[in-house]
């Protein structure tokens, strides 16, 4: 869904709802968007649990721009939890998607009773959240990182090699990769990023990083491209795209002999920081501030990670299963007359 569509899918106070969070709120445009997906699938569903939506209709192609401000007013705490029921049940989100459902329709609620007044009661007010299970981060190792980047090649290989190179040295995330431009390349060998709430962080580049640079920008397309500034281009000559990226690390990772594993592009950010902190001795604070983090709680489940392997290297000691000799029982001989019942 693009936003460009918005106003063809939505009822206006919707519509409204996106542009707050896009412009007031600075949420990327990959937030709003997942925001808008969040919602539709809700009122689809709202149709469907109220009888308003044609049995032969498929549910993707319900519409809901006819949605009124009196139906979305009416909605229940009950309609909210048999929404989360049924994005777990039929389609298969996870504990951090329903998550994240359950967040955009608090803050849609919020937004129509706080910030436009548009509804007395925020029936979603109490709205609980499905608990998220605390798992440490997939990562590659350093020679698993290694042997991805010789994997790459192909008609692209100084682009793919150069996007890997700058994943794995500065933890990127893949909408901050997608949006480089060549103007964020300062002279001092610093890079200008521009992550969540469009904040712009400096990321400093090491050596592997300005090599790959170099080495793609000739090969670089320059007539003909439609973003002139972008750094990293299709072969449409357009900005490279975020799934262009995925199926780059998918089929690299594939080539690498490392699929079947959920790594991704995101899975190279948390490789990036296991990476520097395992083997650069780096400090978490400077972590947290490379990889564009608000909270340092954040950037702590890499420290964890350590501790994990130090839990694992001691059990895997072959002397772990030996236990300490026990003495023999001992008979102890009560003194007459003492401990009989009287």
């Amino acid at each position: 869904m693009k936003k460009s569509e918005f106003n063809y899918i939505f009822p206006s106070f919707v519509v409204e709802f996106l542009n707050y969070y896009s412009v007031i709120k600075s949420r990327s445009d990959l937030t709003v968007t997942e925001y808008a997906t969040d919602l539709q699938t809700f009122f689809r569903f709202l149709k469907v649990i109220r009888g308003n939506a044609s049995k032969e209709t498929p549910f993707n192609e319900i519409q809901i721009k006819d949605l009124s401000l009196q139906e979305i007013a009416s909605v229940t705490l009950s309609d909210a939890y048999m929404f989360l029921v049924y994005c777990k049940d039929n389609r298969g989100n996870n504990e951090r998607t329903r998550a994240r459902k359950a967040t955009t329709l608090r803050n849609f609620y919020k937004f129509l009773t706080v910030q436009k007044k548009l509804i007395d009661d925020n029936p979603l007010q109490e709205l609980d959240s499905p608990k998220i299970k605390k798992t440490l981060p997939k990562y590659l190792t350093l020679d698993e990182s290694i042997a991805l980047l010789n994997a790459v090649d192909g008609k692209y290989k100084e682009r793919d090699y150069c996007i890997i190179t700058l994943f794995l040295n500065c933890g990127m995330r893949l909408s901050e990769l997608v949006s480089l431009n060549l103007s964020d390349i300062r002279s001092n060998n610093t890079l200008v990023v521009t992550g969540k709430g469009n904040k712009e962080r400096t990321v400093y580049l090491n050596d592997a990083c300005i090599d790959a640079i170099n080495a793609y920008l000739p090969y670089r397309p320059v007539d003909g491209v439609k973003d002139k500034d972008a750094l990293f281009i299709s072969r449409q000559k357009t900005r490279i795209s975020p799934k262009t990226v995925q199926f780059v690390v998918k089929n690299t990772l594939e080539k690498a002999g490392l699929s079947g594993r959920e790594l991704s592009t995101h899975k190279l950010r948390h490789t990036a920081a296991t990476l520097m902190y395992q083997h650069g001795d780096v400090d978490v604070l400077a972590i947290k501030e490379i990889l564009g983090h608000e909270s340092l709680s954040t950037t702590q489940i890499y420290t964890h990670i350590m501790d994990e392997q130090l839990k694992n290297a001691a059990a895997s000691n072959p002397l772990s299963g030996i236990k300490a000799p026990k003495r023999p029982e001992i008979a102890i001989e009560t003194p007459s007359g003492e401990g009989e019942e009287a």
